[in-house]
């Protein structure tokens, strides 16, 4: 690909910082110029191989034609009627076919949004109206969004919550549980039992909310026994369970969501990133009487369920059918794990691979010690991976680990090639 005329990387951040606010961060400073599939090319016309997918938006890739056919068609009928006021079926049929995807023996009903973290906080709002409590328990290390309710769930503070608060109230933290770093489910589960004891009764908490896999807190697989545990509580108490799969959800982990591993179901599942791979909608499903709590004009948006997002949402759900991208996530999840376990052989820093499906990550500490995380070598690798042509993100509590969401539709060539290159990083740092 030929060069930009006019165009550098270097020209376009100066630009960037002159006139974007400084608290939108920025990972690489690169500008893209196109992209497709897993591959992504700069202003420069330097070619990239994409292992973070636009931070799990592309589980069907840059522009997959048949998603761009779609919003293409929708544009020629209608853009915007906003729902509340004219209603479009695409909206309905997804909303039909989300309710059965999601798990659970009984009736569902569903809305959309614009955002996760609006799906988040609506998920917030019908729990309210449903239980008429207001308590909600999220967990350290959970992601959850940047608006306030969603800043007040989220369990990091930095980069997040810094300088914003106060947060809104009635929102509670208990344990996660992470046994590489020594927190038991029996220890994550009587942090809960504590927070009844000290900070709220269970009779006012509204709900639980946890990530099946913690994104942003570091890819950390929420175990079937501390889910069972949680549902246990919920159905004692009267608590709703909300899984926020927002970025496990729209099969990245081998599953269209993550909560179908579990051996129970949520009562309310937040979606949205890759649902509509690339466009933005998000949404809300549920159990249609929890669902049914708020009164009319009680929820909704402008752009909420917008048509081009439906349109392209409906597009998504019938190319992994076609391409069986479900299956293809678990086989990818298998290749990542089996190349990144091949890397951390020769790697000491490399403290532990884990995942669900193909959602992957490394984690890294100074000398292989569990004690002492390495964000510094972190950051390092991922410039270094950028500097020979591979995109990946850290993410963490203590910004030590690597994350890998590649496209599901990328072939094995060219996550081979991605891994190589990583291999090549580590190697090049040492």
């Amino acid at each position: 690909m030929q060069r930009e005329p006019h165009l550098s990387n270097a020209a376009l951040m100066a630009r960037r910082h002159a006139a974007v606010a400084r608290g939108v961060g920025q990972t690489h400073e690169i500008f893209v110029s196109r992209a497709s599939n897993a591959e992504v090319w700069d202003v420069e016309g330097r070619r990239y191989v994409d292992f973070a997918g636009g931070i799990a938006v592309l589980n069907t890739g840059h522009c997959h034609p048949q998603i761009s056919a779609a919003v293409k068609a929708q544009v020629d009928l209608y853009s915007h009627t906003c729902f509340q006021v004219l209603a479009y079926e695409p909206y309905v049929e997804l909303a039909e076919r989300l309710n059965a995807l999601a798990p659970g023996n009984f009736t569902k009903k569903s809305i959309f949004l614009s955002t996760g973290a609006e799906a988040v906080e609506n998920a917030v709002k019908v729990a309210r109206a449903y239980t008429r409590r207001p308590g909600v328990i999220a967990f350290t290390g959970g992601y959850h969004g940047r608006t306030m309710m969603t800043l007040g769930l989220t369990g990091k503070v930095a980069p997040y919550k810094l300088g914003f608060g106060p947060f809104p109230g009635e929102v509670f933290h208990a344990l996660y549980p992470n046994a590489l770093h020594g927190v038991s489910v029996d220890d994550a589960l009587h942090s809960v039992e504590l927070l009844f004891k000290n900070d709220i009764e269970p009779e006012r908490v509204a709900a639980f909310i946890l990530e099946p896999v913690q994104g942003e807190g570091g890819f950390y697989v929420a175990p079937h026994d501390f889910v069972a545990g949680l549902r246990a509580l919920a159905d004692r108490y009267g608590i709703l369970l909300i899984a926020d799969e927002v970025q496990t959800g729209a099969g990245r982990t081998g599953t269209w969501f993550a909560c179908e591993q579990w051996p129970v179901a949520p009562d309310l599942i937040t979606t949205a990133k890759s649902m509509a791979g690339g466009f933005p909608i998000s949404g809300l499903v549920g159990r249609a009487e929890v669902m049914d709590a708020p009164a009319p004009g009680g929820l909704g948006g402008t752009y909420a369920g917008s048509p081009i997002g439906c349109a392209a949402a409906l597009a998504v759900l019938e190319v992994f059918e076609a391409e069986q991208l479900l299956a293809r996530s678990r086989t990818l999840g298998e290749r990542l794990t089996a190349g990144l376990r091949g890397i951390a052989a020769s790697e000491p820093a490399i403290g532990d691979v884990r995942g669900l499906g193909a959602m992957v990550a490394i984690e890294l500490f100074e000398g292989g010690d569990l004690a002492r995380p390495d964000a510094a070598l972190t950051r390092n690798v991922v410039a270094e991976a950028a500097r020979r042509g591979l995109i990946l993100l850290s993410c963490g509590t203590y910004g030590n680990v690597i994350r890998v969401l590649v496209p599901l539709t990328a072939s094995d060539l060219l996550v081979d090639e991605g891994l190589s290159i990583l291999a090549a990083s580590f190697a090049a740092l040492r």
